[in-house]
């Protein structure tokens, strides 16, 4: 990193012309991604589910059910002439290579369709098209046909619940930006001192979502994309963007203050000590984030890989443009950095050229330092209080109760959310349904199978619903509903004794329906889940490696920090699942959780808060290099990072707020998991945990087999010696003598 540092110092102004360059092409291509993306993707197309579906489309086209448009009127009835009128007229001219099949009580007489006071009807319509591509471009043309003259109008179901989403994100985002742009602006000058460098940690924000946005468009010419990726993208891109050039600028600061002039070769020489010591930090926690989000490749769920598009996108473009595009600004400036000064940063540059190593005295009676010596005096005690309290955090998730995404998603102003309220109250309450597909059954077979499935508790209705063969096989139709949300868990185990139930015959069964897919998601993603836990561990313990040279501190990070996640997700599930805070936070608790967010949050919330431990590592592993101290070297580290991690966290935590005001529960649900983790990361575990458990491991912190060891010293990624510190009293990858791996006094 060094070479590279002095690199970009010598052709600055090349590579921030290049990149300029782009950036700019990056920003005119990507703004178009956002009619690229696609909505749904969280079935798997292995799933039974997924089958009944593909197969029921095939074989009985126009009986899926799009969009449930309610029709009602104060004073007029359903069997009145002028309702009829005005309800079939409007069906008439809907676009008719948009529409694929309608049913009314017009043309398929039901009670189910009439509401009890005969005041309103449900027109059930199925959309033309079979990819969510062409439902979606169907949907475009149907929306605008639907409202009926002289009637009230309520459109819903899942085409209009993934349009109100659509709009929704637009909000959130252009919301989440207009609040936390200014705010993290104004807190980079106090954090700073002077204008130029607040604007840095903006700017590199910028490239990183216009760069992800691009790269995101890219990757829709091969994949659908789910919609949802670009909150992914701002959120993650903007956030670590922060996070990044904060750490580049804080250093750059603190090695032009120490250079012995303010030459041009002094601040080429503040930007490769700069790009050798937080570049490297940057490099590695940028690779841990993004491989943690490429876990999200796993899945076989469109809507969770979604997310790992945008957010390695968003990683990977910060990453690159804090050790590119930043350090070559920084170099053109150089000591204009600090034009517009604020007056509290007057005299500053002293107290930074001492900030590198400092004195002893600085490692024992600075704040974070007195903190972490406080801590490591009683390492066992502050151990198991935190260790506890955090399980006590967590413990509301060991309830957790899963379920899928439905129209409560959404805030309650939204029409498709307001459609399906007006059914329930006026259809007689929530209905669940599941749609199952006989495949070489006769029909009296297929008669004795539906009066089994009558004896299933909570069943309401059984019925054949078609018929046909087809490719020589006869296939049969049979649906079944009950009372219910579809996402309940009492519905979850109707559609488990469905599918219990003996196929006919010797013929087969396929059960489907929005319940179905709620079964088969949750058990996908647990099928999945432990690939996704494995791989994530690998690459972490791998990269950490490389980092510092130890096998320990991997674990150790690792253990920490499925702690502090597990703190988060028991806030969460607190919040979410049981409803508490709903009233201040504006959300309606389904009483469960999606099962996808959580597999979503591990993968963020894991690389996150490896952003914080890498940095801290990273001032723990210079001292140590430079003394062979353990407690020196972590009280040092504490302290030379505390502030810094301290502001990240703040900047971070704006951002993450912003967004946890999305109109969207799951997006919220993000948000707020995403905030009580950082806060956790920057505070307990980074200025509590931490301390305590090297204090414990003493030399073992950095302990290797000898082979890795020996790998370490002759490859590892170690920053380059530096001419001001003193001598190195030990080989940095040495394996420690036995007697040292005991905790120092």
């Amino acid at each position: 990193m060094q070479t590279w540092g002095r690199f970009v110092a010598r052709r600055s102004w090349a590579v921030l012309l290049a990149g300029v360059a782009v950036v700019l092409a990056a920003a005119a291509y990507g703004i178009g991604v956002f009619g690229d993306l696609s909505n749904g993707g969280f079935d798997d197309p292995a799933t039974e589910s997924a089958k009944e579906l593909a197969l029921e489309q095939a074989a009985f086209p126009g009986r899926e059910t799009d969009l449930v448009v309610v029709y009602s009127s104060a004073d007029r009835q359903v069997q009145d002439q002028a309702f009829q009128r005005a309800v079939t007229q409007t069906v008439a001219a809907l676009p008719r290579d948009a529409v694929k099949a309608v049913v009314s009580t017009y043309t398929t007489p039901s009670p189910a369709l009439v509401s009890g006071d005969g005041h309103a009807t449900r027109v059930l319509v199925t959309l033309a098209g079979t990819t969510q591509d062409e439902k979606s471009t169907s949907w475009d043309a149907v929306k605008g046909h639907l409202k009926a003259p002289g009637l009230t109008t309520s459109v819903g179901g899942r085409w209009a619940v993934f349009g109100d989403v659509n709009e929704q994100v637009s909000k959130d985002i252009a919301r989440a930006e207009s609040l936390t742009l200014p705010v993290v602006l104004l807190l980079s000058l106090l954090i700073f001192g002077s204008l130029v460098s607040a604007l840095m940690p903006t700017l590199v924000g910028a490239i990183a979502v216009l760069g992800a946005f691009a790269a995101v468009r890219v990757v829709t010419d091969l994949t659908d994309v789910s919609v949802f990726a670009i909150n992914v993208i701002t959120l993650l891109g903007m956030g670590l963007a922060i996070d990044y050039a904060l750490f580049v600028v804080s250093r750059f600061r603190e090695e032009l203050a120490a250079q012995p002039d303010e030459s041009r070769e002094s601040v080429r020489a503040a930007i490769a000590r700069t790009m050798s010591t937080a570049g490297r930090t940057v490099l590695f926690s940028g690779l841990i984030v993004a491989a943690s989000l490429a876990s999200l490749l796993l899945f076989p769920q469109n809507f969770l890989r979604s997310m790992g598009y945008g957010g390695v996108a968003a990683v990977l473009v910060a990453m690159t443009a804090a050790l590119t595009v930043l350090p070559a600004l920084l170099s053109v400036l150089g000591h204009r950095i600090e034009l517009g000064r604020m007056p509290w940063r007057r005299g500053a540059r002293v107290e930074q050229a001492t900030a590198l190593h400092g004195t002893d005295d600085d490692v024992v009676r600075g704040a974070w330092a007195r903190v972490a010596h406080s801590v490591m005096r009683r390492p066992v005690v502050y151990l198991v209080a935190i260790t506890v309290g955090l399980l006590t955090l967590a413990s509301p998730f060991a309830g957790a109760r899963w379920g899928s995404v439905d129209e409560r998603v959404l805030p309650a102003s939204s029409p498709s959310r307001q459609a399906a309220d007006l059914q329930a109250r006026l259809f007689g309450g929530e209905t669940a349904s599941a749609s199952i597909v006989v495949r070489g059954a006769s029909p009296e077979q297929v008669a004795r199978y539906v009066t089994e499935v009558r004896t299933i508790h909570g069943i309401k209705e059984v019925h054949v619903a078609a018929a046909r063969s087809r490719g020589g096989q006869d296939l049969t139709l049979v649906q079944a509903s009950w009372a219910g949300s579809s996402q309940s868990g009492a519905s979850q185990a109707v559609v488990r004794e469905l599918r219990a139930v003996d196929p006919p015959g010797g013929g087969t069964t396929l059960v489907g329906g929005a319940t179905a897919d709620a079964v088969d998601l949750i058990s996908s993603v647990g099928e999945h889940l432990p690939w996704m836990g494995l791989a994530v561990a690998l690459v972490m313990l791998v990269l950490l490696f490389v980092a510092f040279g130890s096998i320990v501190l991997p674990l150790k990070a690792i253990a920490m920090n499925a702690v502090s996640i597990g703190a988060s997700f028991g806030v969460v599930t607190w919040i979410f699942q049981h409803g508490h805070l709903s009233g201040l936070l504006g959300f309606t608790s389904p009483g469960y959780l999606d099962v996808t967010q959580p597999i979503l949050m591990l993968a963020i919330l894991f690389g996150l808060s490896m952003d914080y431990e890498v940095f801290l590592l990273s001032r723990v592993r210079e001292e140590w290099d430079r003394t062979a101290d353990n407690t020196r070297a972590v009280a040092a580290g504490v302290q030379r990072s505390g502030r810094i991690i301290t502001s990240a966290a703040l900047l971070l935590a704006v951002v993450i707020g912003g967004f946890a005001t999305s109109g969207i529960v799951f997006l919220k649900m993000i948000g707020i998991g995403m905030l009580v983790a950082v806060l956790l990361d920057a505070t307990v575990v980074r200025a509590l945990l931490v301390p305590a458990t090297m204090r414990l491991l003493g030399r073992a912190n950095w302990y290797a087999p000898p082979p890795l060891a020996r790998w370490w010293q002759r490859h590892g990624h170690r920053e380059s010696p530096d001419s001001r510190s003193e001598p190195q009293p030990s080989s940095p990858g040495a394996v420690p003598h036995h007697t040292d791996l005991l905790p120092q006094p």
